[in-house]
Order: structure tokens, then C-alpha cells, then sequence
């Protein structure tokens, strides 16, 4: 179909009926596969841009890739928090799954503070090492976010080269309670945030985002100098509080310091698309664009992005914590100006990258991500559930057009209290709820299509109610019959294993003296 910007968000609810997770083919097994860049960006809302319907319009660059490519309003992240959504992403895994959730309490998001003692496990196979049978060098550029500590680095699986950090960018710390987080070349530390890689906590400026398109345009130079395939990797944080932009891009948005730094990601993403097409490697290369979880209300209004239509935000299951705005594009193989309603997860890119590059995923575990190749190079519509975790809990599951939640939450009163709220300005009786409700004997269901906002249950009498359980219900009976959680990493936290003395830190006089070890279990709170 044509696109159209105008009927976007029309379209955004239009789904499909699912089969399992996993299925998958090697669509170039034949071929030399593409290079794979895999854009990612942290705490932007599916509502962010101007092509997912955002009147403030500054995403040109985005909406120009949207229609040389194809949107895909039904995509969606594997958790609604950042550490586990990339663990599934470069696992095809939900973190159920691969140990990325917490049993500490139930239904409890939880990631990868400096304190957590645990990371993505080896038994774990990642995409930048399964790549590497193909002869793909692999990079990573941002944040990384599966464990700080020097096993669970990049470079420990399957990535080649790295500049970014271990974790999110808060801080400044006084280096004695707490340690500023490092920033990595490689195996080693060459900074740390504050310190080195300047941070303005009051105008918000820095210059990372610049940093971080330099580091693509000369990784993607030295790779096509040389011929070689690659997997690019670039997972920014900008758009995560605190925000931040440079100082060109300071004040010239009308949504503040957030429109800034998108309108900074949405110039360099310009720029990388671009310098593909100076190279002559544009017809070689797949590009996707997409987010790790919704936007953080909470951070809101300054340093919060839109959820467009959608429930709620970050750390929720309601459709604004776990639908993702999404383009893929790859000029000579996806038809320009296409819009498909199939509905997508992060962990789908993990598949679709394997089948690209000729090789299969692995045989000797569960994988959850579907092979979406076929989609974006023929059209086709793939049928497969969303399961939408939170922690160790299935909270809602969606088959088609239809949401069948089975537990629901926002975040507690107590935090409420604090001021801190995943539903700003959103309240559905018996939806949005600041105490963990369980639904599991009566679901309530949604039908996104006709309601996207998640206002209006069905009725449990109704006919249309009955049927669409029906076929929910065996795809959640089908689902927990076959799931072996894996180990979870999680679940412990100590400061002395924060980043006190990264490898690389006494080249540049930055060690410092970590506390003595007094492990405890990590308190979630949400």
C-alpha cells in the first residue's frame, strides 16, 4: 500500500492473528548477507515523531527514511525497561527467558544499576557473536546495559569494537558513596561521565550525540574500505533523563529539551542514511529504527516524550510502555512508502538479522523472535502473538486485535505519593491501577483497534468477549506449558562491585577504592 502520513495513526491499531513464536527461514541463504544496522534509542515514545503523528513535525529526516522504507505501527518492545528489552533484543529472547528479570517480588521491573551484581549469562547466545560465522564485524556505539562488571562486557560476546558505557548516564557522583560511570573504547575505560564526558546539568548540554554519529561514519568507512559486512549496533540514550543535546541544537524545539534531542538523533540519522548512499552501500545495508520501551511520563513534561494514543508509559504493560515506533529500511529491497500492521517485538530483529546473513538461530533453546524478512521484502503478514511481561509475571498477552489483560498495574500509591506517576493524567477505572490487580480468572479485554487507548473493556458476557478468549486462552496455555524460566540476574546487588576500578582506569589515574563486599537482595519498587 502507498503510505500516508495523514492515516497513521488510523492504522496504528490494525493487527493480525498470530501463530508461534520462532518461526523462521534463511531468506538470503544463498547470499552474501547485508550490513545490519540496528538503531536504537532509549525511553522514545511511539508518538516522538512527526510520522507516527507528532504536530510539532521536527523529525524530518526520520519521516524522509519512513518513506523511502516502511513504518510499522504494531511494534513492540519485549519489557517495558531498558536492560531487559536489550537483552531480549540481542538474545530473540523474552527475558523470562534469559534471565533478565528479578524474583525478588512479583511483577517487578528491574535493570542494571551500578550495584547489580549479575549480567547477560554465557550460556546466552547473542546476535554479534552468531553473526561473526558469517564474517560480520560487529560494533556497538552508546549504551550496553547488560552488566557492567568485565564478564557481561560486548566484547565478551561477540562484539568487536565498543565506545559507549555499561550503564545509564545519571550522576554527577562524589566517586566516594558512589563512582561516576565509565565510558569504554573497547576493553577500556577512557573516561567517565561528569568528569571527561561533559554533562550540563542545567542547560543539558553535551556533546555525546555528536560523538556518537562520528563513531558510526568511521566505523562504517572502515568497514566498507575494507569490504567487509557489518553489524552496527547504535544504541543512544539522549532521549533518557537526563536528556541532553549540543549546544547547535539547544533551544531550537518547541517541545524544550526533549524536542532538542530528538531533533539532534533525528539530524544524525539523516546523516548516517545519507553517508550510506555517498558510500554506494545503501542497497547493502538494513537500517531499523525503533526504541527499547515507551516514553518515561514520568520524567515528563521537560524530560518526558509522547506515547502518541497509548495507556501510560515506561515501566507499564499498557500499550504506552510497550508499543515502540519502528522503520525499516533498505533501499532496492523493501518497496519505498509501505505501512504493514504486522505486529513486531524487538526480539524479531535478532531472528530477521540471522536470516538476512544466511544462518539459522539456534536449535537447543527456545527462540521468540519471528523471522520478519518476509514481511518487509514481500509483503507478507505473519501471524504471532505479543506477550507483554513485566518481571517474572505475563501481564497481558495480544492475539490480533485483541488485549486480554491478566494482571494490571501502574506503579504504587506510595510512589504516587512522591509524585511519581507511569499515568500522568490517565486514569481508567479499574485499569490503571496503583495496586497489582489479578485478572487471571477473568481477563480484561481490549479490542486495540477500535480502542487503542485501553478505555473500554468488553463486556465478559458478550459474545465477541468469549470467542477472542478462546483463542487467547490456548495461546497462553501453549505459552506457559513450554516456558522454563532461566536463572535470574537480577536479583543481587552490592556496592562494592559498582564501577570503582573499570579495566583501563590505572592508565588514567581514575581507580578508586571500592567498599568491602555486603551483598544484599535488590529492592524493586516497581
Amino acid at each position: 500500500m502507498s503510505f500516508s502520513v495523514g492515516a497513521l495513526l488510523l492504522c496504528a491499531c490494525a493487527a493480525f492473528w498470530a501463530r508461534p513464536p520462532g518461526c523462521t527461514g534463511s531468506f538470503l541463504a544463498n547470499q552474501t548477507g547485508p550490513n545490519i544496522l540496528i538503531m536504537l534509542m532509549d525511553d522514545m515514545g511511539w508518538g516522538d515523531l512527526g510520522v507516527f503523528g507528532h504536530p510539532s513535525k521536527e523529525t524530518p529526516n526520520l519521516d524522509q527514511m519512513a518513506l523511502e522504507g516502511m513504518v510499522l505501527p504494531d511494534f513492540y518492545t519485549a519489557n517495558p525497561l531498558c536492560s531487559p528489552s536489550r537483552a531480549a533484543l540481542l538474545t530473540g529472547r523474552l527475558p523470562i527467558r534469559n534471565g533478565f528479570y528479578t524474583t525478588n517480588a512479583h511483577a517487578r521491573n528491574a535493570y542494571t544499576p551500578q550495584e547489580i551484581v549479575g549480567g547477560i549469562p554465557d550460556s546466552e547466545l547473542l546476535l554479534p557473536e552468531l553473526l561473526k560465522k558469517a564474517g560480520y564485524v560487529n560494533k556497538i556505539i552508546g549504551k550496553w546495559h547488560l552488566g557492567h562488571r568485565p564478564q557481561y562486557h560486548p566484547l565478551k560476546h561477540g562484539f568487536d569494537e565498543w565506545f559507549g558505557s555499561p550503564n545509564c548516564h545519571f550522576g554527577p557522583y562524589d566517586n566516594k558513596e558512589r563512582p561516576n560511570i565509565p565510558v569504554y573504547r573497547d576493553q577500556e575505560m577512557i573516561g567517565r561521565y561528569y568528569e571527561d564526558f561533559k554533562i550540563d546539568q542545567k542547560t543539558g548540554e553535551a556533546n555525546l550525540t555528536q560523538m556518537y554519529l562520528q563513531e558510526a561514519l568511521d566505523f562504517i568507512e572502515k568497514q566498507h574500505l575494507k569490504g567487509q559486512p557489518f553489524f552496527l549496533y547504535w544504541a543512544i540514550d539522549a532521549t533518557h533523563a537526563p536528556v541532553y543535546a549540543s549546544k547547535p541544537f539547544l533551544g531550537i524545539s518547541q517541545r524544550g529539551i526533549y524536542g532538542d534531542a530528538v531533533r539532534e538523533i533525528d539530524d544524525s540519522v539523516g546523516k548516517i542514511l545519507a553517508y550510506l548512499r555517498q558510500q554506494g552501500i545503501a542497497k547493502d545495508t538494513f537500517v531499523f529504527f525503533t526504541s527499547d520501551n515507551g516514553a518515561a511520563l514520568s520524567s515528563g513534561p521537560k524530560e518526558g516524550g509522547s506515547n502518541g494514543p497509548f495507556l501510560c508509559g515506561k515501566h507499564t504493560t499498557f500499550e504506552g510502555g510497550m508499543r515502540e515506533p519502528a522503520i525499516a529500511w533498505w533501499p532496492g529491497h523493501i518497496p519505498a512508502g509501505q505501512v504493514s500492521h504486522q505486529p513486531g517485538s524487538v526480539m524479531d530483529l535478532f531472528t530477521t538479522a540471522l536470516s538476512l546473513a544466511g544462518l539459522q538461530p539456534p536449535s537447543d533453546r527456545m527462540i521468540d523472535g519471528v523471522d520478519l524478512s518476509p514481511v518487509f521484502l514481500q509483503g507478507k503478514v505473519i501471524d504471532r502473538p505479543i506477550l507483554y511481561y513485566r518481571g517474572n509475571e505475563m501481564m497481558a498477552v495480544r492475539v490480533g486485535l485483541y488485549k486480554a489483560h491478566y494482571w494490571t498495574w501502574s506503579n504504587s500509591w506510595a510512589q504516587v505519593e512522591q509524585g511519581i506517576n507511569f499515568c500522568p493524567g490517565q486514569n481508567v477505572t479499574g485499569v490503571t491501577t496503583h495496586d497489582q490487580e489479578e485478572h487471571t480468572k477473568i481477563p480484561i479485554l481490549f479490542h486495540l483497534g477500535r480502542d487503542p487507548g485501553e478505555k473500554y473493556p468488553l463486556s465478559v458476557i458478550s459474545a465477541e468477549y468469549q470467542d477472542a478468549m478462546r483463542g487467547i486462552s490456548a495461546t497462553v496455555l501453549q505459552h506457559k506449558e513450554t516456558l522454563i524460566p532461566g536463572e535470574p540476574q537480577l536479583n543481587m546487588c552490592d556496592l562494592a562491585v559498582m564501577n570503582w576500578s573499570p579495566p583501563g582506569c590505572e592508565k588514567l589515574n581514575k581507580c578508586l577504592t571500592p567498599p568491602p563486599a555486603k551483598p544484599w537482595k535488590c529492592l524493586w519498587t516497581h
